[in-house]
């Protein structure tokens, strides 16, 4: 019945237009919901479908005691459900656009997201929360515009590369241009102040430009001075040190600076091999802060143990491995531009992911960081499921190219 569903929303198939007829009309044979990869869509949808619960579980305390929410303990379920429907919405209408037609608006889409970043520092528009300016209120929700640069960033690096492809072995007109366009959107991030996110457009656009062709010399010196100036950045600001130091000694200050890590080992304590059951979470009881944003693992730690998080690993693993080889597969047909995209998206959900379960078991410092397609936050969530449909629109065409359709 599932299957019958998704056919129906992918495209009945080629019925009525053969693959021969549509080569002899010049025509691309309609989407069946076979003709792209089942194990990327079906793993997205799992972690997808498994944050939703996790959400649940993890914030139902909290909605239900928070004025905020009206006393609703469904209130934070019910929003990630619109999320992700509208998620799902945004990533059908992405999967019909060519990526021909991705790579055209990649300069604009790019405009777009700068202009973004500069209007959330707007006094008076931008949203402070903790703290941070991050976000456009859009009535009953925000809109977080580095979630959605992040897909930007993918799609300039790699229009960049194919661009300046001959010119990938010179330090000069290879990669010092693309380094000051991510210099510009780092300092915009870090006025919010957003580290975690600038981390992870950084690994995006040197990502791409490295497998474009950089020359290795070029690429490890830049991560020698990638490595001195995020140590700088960090020394620089006060809340940046205390992270850090919180980070090597949690257990130093468990009611200060360390109070976020040490619940969270805690629970990942508690959960043992199997978990003490979902919805059984003590450290959800106003204990762990953010246990539905960035410390959900914390809380899938908990109630469902070491198998629990392991599925989770598992999934992400699938994501990450489907996604570059679609893009190894891209780039062996001479589509550059989609390959290198796919790619800046599997670094993008890779790297994001690791960091953000890295900060969750303590071997990294706390960032500010979701757990793609399962934690809480419609920006999120939105951006992420549109990425995967791009990916899935890339293979869709790598398999078109490979029957002989030209797209």
């Amino acid at each position: 019945m599932v299957d019958a569903l998704i056919r129906r929303w992918f495209g009945r198939g080629p019925d009525r237009l053969t693959e021969a007829a549509a080569r002899h009309a010049g025509q691309v044979p309609p989407v069946r919901f076979g003709e792209f990869d089942l194990a990327l869509f079906w793993a997205v949808t799992a972690l997808t479908l498994f944050g939703l619960v996790m959400v649940y579980s993890a914030s139902i305390a909290f909605a239900d005691e928070s004025r905020a929410t009206g006393g609703s303990a469904h209130y934070f379920l019910v929003r990630q459900m619109v999320f992700v429907l509208v998620g799902a919405a945004v990533a059908w209408g992405a999967f019909r656009v060519p990526m021909r037609v991705w790579q055209s608006l990649t300069p604009w889409l790019f405009l777009l997201g700068v202009a973004l970043l500069v209007l959330v520092l707007v006094p008076g528009v931008g949203k402070v929360v903790n703290g941070s300016r991050r976000w456009i209120p859009l009535g009953s929700v925000n809109l977080q515009p580095s979630e959605f640069m992040k897909l930007f960033v993918a799609f300039y690096a790699a229009d960049y590369t194919v661009r300046k492809l001959r010119f990938m072995a010179s330090f000069w007109r290879g990669f010092l241009p693309l380094a000051f366009v991510v210099v510009l959107v780092g300092v915009l991030l870090l006025l919010q102040p957003d580290f975690g996110a600038f981390a992870v457009i950084s690994a995006i656009a040197f990502g791409v430009l490295f497998l474009g062709g950089l020359r290795l010399r070029i690429f490890f010196a830049l991560m020698v001075l990638a490595g001195f100036a995020f140590a700088g950045l960090i020394l620089s600001s006060e809340y940046r040190r205390q992270r850090l130091f919180a980070f090597l000694d949690p257990w130093a200050d468990p009611l200060g600076k360390g109070y976020q890590l040490t619940h969270a080992l805690i629970a990942f304590g508690r959960g043992e091999w199997f978990g003490v059951g979902l919805g059984g979470s003590v450290e959800k009881l106003f204990y762990l802060p953010e246990a539905h944003t960035d410390f959900l693992l914390a809380v899938v730690g908990e109630e469902l143990g070491w198998v629990g998080v392991c599925a989770v690993v598992a999934l992400f693993a699938v994501v990450i491995w489907r996604t570059f080889s679609i893009g190894r597969g891209l780039v062996c047909v001479e589509q550059y531009f989609s390959g290198l995209a796919v790619f800046g998206i599997g670094l993008w959900i890779g790297v994001q992911a690791l960091i953000n379960m890295g900060v969750n078991v303590g071997l990294l410092p706390t960032k500010g960081l979701t757990l793609p397609f399962m934690s809480y936050g419609g920006s999120g969530i939105i951006a992420n499921l549109a990425a995967m449909a791009v990916v899935l629109r890339a293979d869709w065409e790598l398999r078109c190219l490979r029957r002989g359709v030209r797209i």
